[in-house]
């Protein structure tokens, strides 16, 4: 990694500020009067923040190929905005911004214009911003820097926890507090003090869209959704859980027989220590059921475009990921002709995008069609179980692989209980049984 978490903590604090200035002047311009655009009270606002950071983990390999560093920045970003506008309109039932107006926009959370505005961000960031802050962060003894960094993230723990108060205590509502239902004010009565109060009333201001009718009219959709005797209608929780594990069987299946076509060799290509699972695949699954859902009319070059951007992407940054969190490459593509730094290749791109085009035509229909069959309540254990099941697989796959670099990286013996069960339960024949493709990247 390139950056300390020491500098990575400074960078989302600086960007934090930064980002809140700028929205705030930009609406302070258009209002003609200073209102505080961020979610927290405190002048940041930590979506730019924690863009900073995700641009300051996965894009640094990129400042050789400035174009692929502005297109992997806009599609970082972007996804981190589609991301938060959904996560809080599903947590208030309303919009908090809306592109609608704007060319090129998706759900009303993303447009081209920022998107674009997004890949400029990291080129800037890249290039200029970060090695200055770089300087400037050295320039603080490291003890007073610590302890600089946590008087700001208590606070800031605080302020979460006072605006997250506000926010499901207004829950949609415009009107003060004091209009609320009994039964919320009996439920929030503790926490109904004068700053939630207060920051009620800033959000309001500040996020115009915040529409008491469209809340109620979203609760009643749901309420409805939840009263149907379909299990997994729609595109919902458990049918993207249903997916990801579908999707992730069936990716294990096909990159093994694939694999056994192109090298004549049968090697496993899962991605956990127990059953025949790639998480990237079933994560894939869901990535693009979740984005295309509404577009699976659309026609196929449009998925298909869609898909091989997306799913490239997706690809990239699950290689950086994996290098990041557990030192340990498991595919590169080098040898293969335009490639990116290893990480994919226009070929398995557009794999993306014909595995796009196929699964929304032609698989997605027939397996919701199956999972909508299932009991309500049978789907609904079984999914539960399932997801407990990988969950735990996910851990122990994670300590079985930090284990295993640890050894090839420092061979001494394990001085603890769990490092020993690990190096008795997954030795090395075994992993590298698992992960055959796995090659080890030294600091």
């Amino acid at each position: 990694m390139e950056y300390t978490t020491y500098q990575l903590l400074w960078f989302f604090l600086i960007y934090a500020f930064l980002g809140w200035l700028a929205e705030t002047a930009l609406a302070a311009a258009k209002k003609r009067r200073l209102i505080n655009r961020g979610f927290l009270n405190a002048p940041f606002s930590p979506v730019y923040g924690l863009a900073a950071v995700l641009f300051a983990l996965f894009l640094p390999e990129l400042r050789q190929n400035p174009f692929f560093l502005f297109l992997f920045g806009m599609i970082l970003a972007t996804g981190l905005e589609l991301f938060t506008g959904i996560l809080l309109e599903h947590l208030t039932g309303q919009k908090w911004w809306d592109y609608s107006g704007q060319k090129f926009q998706f759900e009303g959370c993303i447009c081209l214009k920022y998107s674009l505005i997004w890949g400029l961000c990291a080129l800037l960031s890249l290039f200029v911003v970060n090695p200055l802050l770089v300087t400037l962060s050295g320039l603080i003894p490291q003890d007073v820097g610590r302890i600089i960094l946590l008087t700001v993230y208590l606070l800031l723990a605080l302020d979460l926890s006072t605006s997250l108060t506000a926010l499901f205590q207004l829950n949609g509502s415009l009107k003060e507090p004091d209009d609320l239902s009994r039964f919320l004010r009996r439920l929030t009565n503790a926490l109904d003090t004068a700053v939630t109060r207060s920051v009620q009333r800033r959000m309001a201001r500040a996020y115009p869209l915040l529409e008491k009718e469209r809340l109620r009219e979203n609760a009643a959709q749901r309420r409805g959704k939840a009263d149907s005797t379909v299990f997994a209608q729609g595109c919902c929780f458990y049918k993207l859980a249903c997916l990801f594990f579908i999707g992730a069987f069936l990716g294990d299946v096909i990159e093994t027989i694939f694999c056994r076509i192109t090298t004549g060799v049968w090697m496993s290509r899962s991605s956990v220590v127990y059953g025949p699972f790639s998480i990237v695949w079933g994560l894939g699954a869901v990535l693009l059921t979740a984005v295309l859902y509404k577009y699976r009319e659309r026609s196929d070059s449009y998925i298909f475009l869609i898909g091989t951007v997306v799913g490239g992407a997706y690809e990239y940054l699950c290689s950086v990921f994996t290098e990041l969190v557990f030192g340990t490459v498991f595919w590169d593509y080098s040898h293969l002709p335009f490639n990116l730094g290893g990480r994919i290749n226009l070929l398995y791109c557009f794999f993306w995008g014909i595995a796009s085009v196929v699964w929304l035509k032609g698989i997605y229909p027939r397996l919701s069609g199956w999972i909508e069959k299932l009991p309500i309540r049978a789907g609904k254990l079984g999914t539960w179980a399932l997801i407990v099941f990988m969950v735990c697989n996910a851990a122990v796959s994670c300590l079985a692989l930090a284990r295993y670099t640890e050894r090839n990286t420092s061979p001494a013996p394990s001085q603890t209980e769990l490092g020993t069960l690990l190096d008795r339960r997954f030795p090395d024949e075994r992993m590298e049984r698992i992960y055959p493709n796995a090659i080890l990247v030294e600091d």
